[in-house]
C-alpha cells in the first residue's frame, strides 16, 4: 500500500490479524548408508566417474618424476582432457534424459523429486570434470607444471568421490538407481536319498538391497540412499564416514542407518580392538546428530557372536563399541533376526552333493539345459531347499520402518516397541526377562533394545530407551525424537521473524504461533495435561526471557517447555485380599 494519499479515490488494504503457522517437519525419513551392486542416477555412473577420476589422480602421483619428464606429463595432461569430456558429457546427457526419466515417475512430485536427483548428479559429476579439465589445460599451457596437474586431478578424484544422497521412495527405485543384492558364493546343498539341505557358511556383508526390503515390509516411506561404494568390496569405516559426510547437508533426514556396520566388527571381542572402527563411525554420527539437532542414530549391536555369551557381547559392546558423548541421539537393538528373503545367487556358483556323493554345480542339475530324470526330480528340491534359507539382517533396518510405521498411525510421540515386525521369521537367539534385564537397565546407562520373540505374539520390539537409559530426560526413544521434531519445526517458522522489529508486537505473534502449534500436539496426545497450560507453556519478552541488553544485541529469547508423554514401561499391578464383609 502506498505510504501517502495524494489520489481521490478508494483505496484497500489487507490487515493481517493470524500468525503464522508452524509446520510439522517429517520424523522418519532415514538415510541408509553402504554399498550397492550399481549406482546409476540418470544416466551417471558414479561408481566409474569415481574410479575414473581416481585413476588420473593416480596417474599424476609422482609429480617430480612428472615434472622430469614433459612427455609423461603432457600425456596425462591429454588423457585428463579426454576423462574430463566423457565426465562432461556424461552430465550433459544426464540432464538431457532427466525430463523424460521424470515423466516416467508415478506422480508430479515424483517426478520432481527426480528432476531434482539428476541435476544434483549432473552438478557432482560436473565438478569432477571441470577439476579434470582445468588440470589439462593448466599442463598443455605449460608440461612443466606437473604438480599443478597432480593436485588438480587429485581434486577431481576427491570431487568424485563424494557419495551422493539418493531420495527414493519405493524398492522399485532402489533398484532402478542401485541394482539388488550381490550374488552369494558360498552356498551348498547336501541331498542324501531322504532329505535336501541348504546352507550358506559366508553370508555376503553386503546386505543394503535387503536391509532395504525389510524396510519397506515393515512400513517405510521416503528414505535416502548414500552408496559409498561398489559391492563387493571390503567394508571400510571411511568409506561409511564418507557417506556420513554425505548426508550433513541434506536437511529432510531425520534417522542414520548403517545396515553393514556389524561387519566392522572383528571376532575377538575380549579385545577393544574388536569395535574400534565400529566406534569410529557410531560416535561420528552421534556427533552429526547432537550438531544439527534434527536427526537420531539407530544402532545394531552385535548379541549374537558364536564365541561369546550374551552379557559379554553387551558388555563388549559397551565398553567398546560406543563411547559417552551424544548418548541421547541414539538408540541400540539387538540382536539379528532371521527374514523370509530370498538370497540372490547364480546357479553357477552352488554347489549340490549328490546322494552318490558326486557334487556338481546348480546348473548342472537344470532339466531346462540337460534334461534328465534325475535333475528333474533333485532340481526343484534343491532350489526350495536354498529358498528356505533365511536372510539374517541386523535389526535397525527394520526398527526404522516401524519407527515409520508408528509415527503415520500415532504419532512421534508414541513409543516404537510392543509392535511386531512383518516379514521376521525369528531373532537369531532367544533373550528371556532375566537376560533383559541387564540389556535394558544398566550402570553405564547404556540401555539395549531387545527383540524378541513371544508365543501367540510373535517377534516383537521390547523396548524403548535410548542410549542415556539412566538419563531422566532423554531416557526415551519418543521424547528424544519428539523434541527433535518439535524443536526443528518451531526453528524453521521462527525463521520468518529474522529481522523483525524485536517488540511486544513480534513476540506476541511469535508466542501466538508456536502456542497455536503446541495446543495441536496436545489434542493428539503428544503433551500431558490436563489443560493445555499444564502441558507446556511459552515465554518471550523483556525481564520475562530478555534483559535489555539482549534486545540491543539483537536477541529474541524464546523460552518453551513442555510435558512430552512417556512410555508406561513397567505396569505393575497389586493385589491383596478383602475380608468379606456379609
Amino acid at each position: 500500500m502506498p505510504s501517502t494519499y495524494k489520489t481521490p479515490g478508494v483505496y484497500i488494504e489487507e490487515i493481517s490479524k493470524f500468525p503464522p503457522s508452524v509446520a510439522e517437519v517429517a520424523t522418519a525419513i532415514p538415510a541408509f548408508i553402504g554399498y550397492t551392486e550399481k549406482a546409476v542416477v540418470r544416466g551417471i555412473d558414479y561408481h566409474k566417474v569415481a574410479a575414473d577420476a581416481k585413476a588420473a589422480a593416480d596417474a599424476a602421483a609422482d609429480p617430480e618424476k612428472a615434472a622430469d619428464d614433459t612427455k609423461k606429463a603432457a600425456a596425462d595432461a591429454k588423457k585428463a582432457d579426454d576423462d574430463a569430456q566423457k565426465a562432461a558429457a556424461d552430465a550433459k546427457k544426464a540432464a538431457d534424459d532427466a525430463p523424460t526419466d521424470a515423466v516416467k515417475a508415478k506422480t508430479a512430485d515424483d517426478a520432481a523429486k527426480a528432476a531434482n536427483a539428476a541435476k544434483k548428479a549432473a552438478d557432482d559429476a560436473q565438478k569432477a570434470a571441470d577439476a579434470a579439465k582445468k588440470a589439462a589445460d593448466d599442463a598443455k599451457a605449460d608440461p612443466d607444471k606437473a604438480k599443478a596437474v597432480a593436485a588438480a586431478l587429485a581434486a577431481a578424484a576427491d570431487a568424485a568421490k563424494v557419495p551422493v544422497p539418493v531420495r527414493i521412495t519405493s524398492l522399485l527405485e532402489y533398484e532402478q538407481f542401485f541394482g539388488t543384492a550381490v550374488p552369494e558364493t558360498s552356498i551348498t546343498v547336501k541331498v542324501t536319498d531322504t532329505d535336501v539341505n541348504a546352507a550358506i557358511t559366508t553370508p555376503s556383508p553386503h546386505i543394503l538391497y535387503y536391509s532395504l526390503q525389510a524396510y519397506f515390509a515393515n512400513g517405510g516411506g521416503p528414505c535416502y540412499i548414500v552408496s559409498v561404494g561398489k559391492a563387493p568390496s571390503t567394508i571400510q569405516k571411511a568409506d561409511l564416514k564418507a557417506g556420513l559426510d554425505a548426508i550433513e547437508k541434506e536437511d529432510e533426514v531425520t534417522l542414520i542407518v548403517f545396515p553393514e556396520s556389524l561387519s566392522l566388527v572383528t571376532d575377538d571381542l575380549s579385545q577393544a580392538s574388536a569395535y574400534a572402527d565400529y566406534a569410529a563411525v557410531y560416535d561420528a554420527a552421534l556427533a552429526q546428530a547432537a550438531k544439527l539437532q534434527d536427526r537420531f542414530v539407530v544402532m545394531d549391536t552385535l548379541l549374537d557372536p558364536s564365541n561369546a555369551s550374551l552379557t559379554d557381547a553387551a558388555n563388549a559392546f559397551r565398553s567398546h563399541g560406543i563411547g559417552i558423548n551424544n548418548l541421547k541421539y541414539g538408540a541400540a537393538y539387538g540382536p539379528r533376526l532371521e527374514t523370509i528373503f530370498n538370497y540372490f545367487y547364480e546357479e553357477t556358483g552352488v554347489n549340490v552333493t549328490l546322494p552318490d556323493n558326486s557334487t556338481v554345480t546348480l546348473d548342472k542339475l537344470n532339466p531346462t539345459t540337460t534334461p534328465t530324470t534325475t535333475n528333474g526330480q533333485f532340481y526343484p528340491l534343491v532350489k526350495s531347499a536354498i529358498d528356505r534359507l533365511p536372510v539374517v539382517l541386523p535389526a535397525a533396518p527394520i526398527v526404522v520402518g516401524v519407527y515409520a510405521a508408528v509415527d503415520n498411525s500415532r504419532g512421534v510421540w508414541k513409543a516404537p516397541a510392543n509392535v511386531s515386525l512383518n516379514s521376521v521369521i525369528q531373532p537369531t537367539i532367544k533373550i528371556s526377562n532375566a537376560e533383559q534385564e541387564d540389556l535394558n537397565v544398566h550402570t553405564t546407562g547404556k540401555s539395549i533394545n531387545a527383540i524378541r520373540a513371544f508365543i501367540g505374539k510373535g517377534t516383537l520390539i521390547w523396548g524403548a530407551r535410548t542410549l542415556a537409559g539412566n538419563d531422566n530426560e532423554w531416557r526415551y526413544v519418543p521424547v528424544r525424537r519428539f523434541f527433535n521434531m518439535a524443536e526443528e519445526s518451531i526453528k524453521k517458522a521462527t525463521e520468518a521473524f529474522v529481522f523483525e522489529p524485536n517488540d511486544a508486537n513480534t513476540w506476541v505473534k511469535v508466542r501466538a504461533m508456536i502456542e497455536n502449534f503446541l495446543i495441536l500436539q496436545w489434542r493428539a496426545g503428544a503433551l500431558a495435561g490436563a489443560k493445555p497450560e499444564q502441558a507446556f507453556y511459552v515465554r518471550v519478552g523483556l525481564n520475562e526471557t530478555m534483559t535489555a541488553l539482549d534486545i540491543l544485541e539483537g536477541r529474541m529469547i524464546i523460552e518453551i517447555g513442555m510435558a512430552v508423554v512417556r512410555p508406561a514401561e513397567f505396569i505393575i499391578l497389586k493385589f491383596s485380599h478383602k475380608m468379606q464383609e456379609s
